[in-house]
Parts: C-alpha cells; structure tokens; sequence
C-alpha cells in the first residue's frame, strides 16, 4: 500500500511507515495533478502540510483514500468533516510542534520590543555611515518581565508560549471559551519546579490588559478593529496561528495610527504570496510560517503522524 507525502516527509516518520509495511512517495505533485497522482499510485493515505490542500473535489476523485494526515496542528486546509462523511479518517499532531510555535512568539516578541527587525533591516545599508544615527533611533527598547501577554487560545501552543513567559517574568493573561484553567508548570533547573494556575478570562478583559497579544486559535472570529481598540495604546499583536486569525487591514490601520507600536507575523492570508505592504512595513517582525520548522518538531510531527496512521490504517485493514 503508497501513502502519498505531497509536502514532505520526517525521515524517521518515513522509516517507521516503510517498516509497517508502506511505500512512501515524498515527491511534491501541483494541486491541480494531485488527484492523478493519488489514483495512479492508489494510495491509501495523503500526508499534507500547509501547502497542500484536501478539499471535497479531491476526495470524491480519489476513492482509494483511507486516511488524510495533516503534518501540523490546524487542518483548515482539509474539508474534514465531508471527509470523515465518507469514511476516511483525518488525523493531526495537535502537541508535537507546540513547544517550537512558542518560541518563535518570544523571538518575535523580543524582536519587537528591541527593534530587531528593523535594526536587521537597516544596518547593512546604514551602518557604516549612519551608526549614531542607528543608535539613537534604536535606543528606546523595552523589558519584557513585568509586562502582560495575553493569549487568545489556551491550548496547548498557548500554554507552552505562559510556560515561557513565566520564566522571563511576565503575566499572562488568557482568553479561550474552551477552557476555564490551567495548571502551567515552569521546570527551573535541577529538577526545581513552579507550578502556577492560570484561569482564562472575558476577551475583553484580556485585550484592555495585555501589553502584548499572541493568538492561537484554530478559526472563529479574528481580532480586528474593534478588539484592537480595546488594546493598550502602543500595544502589539503576534500571529502565528492562521492567515485570518488577526485582520491584516486592521493590524495595518493600528500600526499607521500608533495604536498598536509594532506587530510581528508569521502566517498571512494571501500565502504564499503575502500582501506587499506588509511585508515592506518596518513595524511588523515577519517570518514564513516557519512556526513548527524546527529539527525537533518536525521529529516528533513525523512519528506522531506515523503512528496515528499506521494504527488507523491497520484497523481498515483488519476490518
């Protein structure tokens, strides 16, 4: 039997299927030829990134389908409930990536506060001859400990990015309708831990307090103007969760006025061919959906999603 690994494949997560017995096919097919190559290859199960999508259309096209795997944790780009309608199991790796999404909102969260995207931006051009000037514009940081981050969405990529920012000293204030608390524990050294609770609040109550603000959620309602307005003057914004999770124009307008001092991005709307004035903004840190793109994660993405699938393909097979 072919699993199909349209955007990709860990190399672990590739040995462990091909040791239960799988062929695997990591080669990368277009959208619009995907279906071919799935039906060609009669393969059993479709791996798919962020790139790929998994739509109504493509499924009734592919009838040797038995499994779809998102490689991450959203699966926004699969029609999973149509899917699961017809018989095919859809499965995701909501925990293995959790701890490196959380991480790159503190790099771009201190990126912000000092000027690092900027800086970056700058000082190969400006920096032999403009150095004091570098300096001066550069010299108005601020210190995250002490500071308010407010998570929307306190599963677990939010409560990995609590975890960290207990450890740099500051408050975090969650919002998130699923859940009413959590118990966040910092592991210190030498075996030492500190373990707080955290009880998620009102929305509004986690805009008008936070100093920064972070979003972790798999869809609904986006932050937009009117929840920005309900920020902190010179507040900022941190998206690592979905394209419309925070309204691009709305984030836009903030940076324009000055409400929000800077905003840092790693997924948009428009991939993968974002909107060109944010990308050209000096006041938004900006990376590629590099969230879950760390050697780690992508370790533990695979063999989660090698395991998942081998035990719901087995059962097919059983059955």
């Amino acid at each position: 039997m072919k699993i199909l690994a349209n955007d990709g494949i860990d190399a672990s997560a590739k040995a462990a299927l091909e040791a239960a017995g799988y062929t695997v096919i990591d080669e990368k097919h277009p959208q619009e030829s995907l279906a071919q190559a799935i039906n060609e290859n009669e393969a059993v199960a479709l791996i798919v990134r962020s790139a790929t999508t998994a739509r109504k259309e493509l499924i009734d096209e592919c009838p040797s389908l038995k499994a779809i795997a998102r490689a991450g944790v959203g699966i926004d780009n699969i029609d999973a409930e149509y899917a699961r309608e017809k018989g095919i199991k859809v499965i995701n790796t909501p925990g293995a990536s959790s701890n490196s999404v959380a991480e790159l909102v503190i790099a771009h969260l201190m990126t912000g506060i000092r000027n690092l995207h900027d800086s970056n931006r700058n000082m190969p051009a400006l920096g032999s001859e403009k150095f004091a000037d570098l300096k001066k514009k550069y010299s108005k940081g601020t210190e995250a400990a002490g500071k308010t981050i407010g998570i929307v969405g306190f599963g677990r990529i939010g409560q990995a990015v609590a975890r960290m920012a207990i450890g740099l000293g500051m408050k975090p204030v969650a919002y998130d309708p699923m859940v009413t608390s959590a118990a966040i524990t910092v592991e210190i050294f030498d075996g030492q831990k500190l373990t707080v609770e955290i009880e998620t609040k009102p929305l509004d109550e986690v805009l008008r307090t936070s100093d920064f603000l972070t979003i972790h959620v798999p869809g609904g309602t986006p932050i937009g103007s009117a929840e920005i307005q309900m920020m902190k003057d010179g507040a900022a914004i941190i998206n690592t969760s979905r394209g419309n999770a925070a309204e691009e124009q709305a984030v836009l307008d903030a940076l324009e006025s000055g409400k929000l001092s800077f905003a840092a991005l790693d997924v948009f709307k428009g991939e993968p061919s974002p909107r060109r004035d944010l990308l050209e903004n000096s006041k938004i840190s900006l990376t590629p959906h590099i969230g879950a793109a760390t050697e780690e994660a992508q370790k533990r993405i695979g063999e989660e999603l090698a395991e998942k699938l081998i035990a719901e393909l087995s059962v097919d097979v059983d059955a």
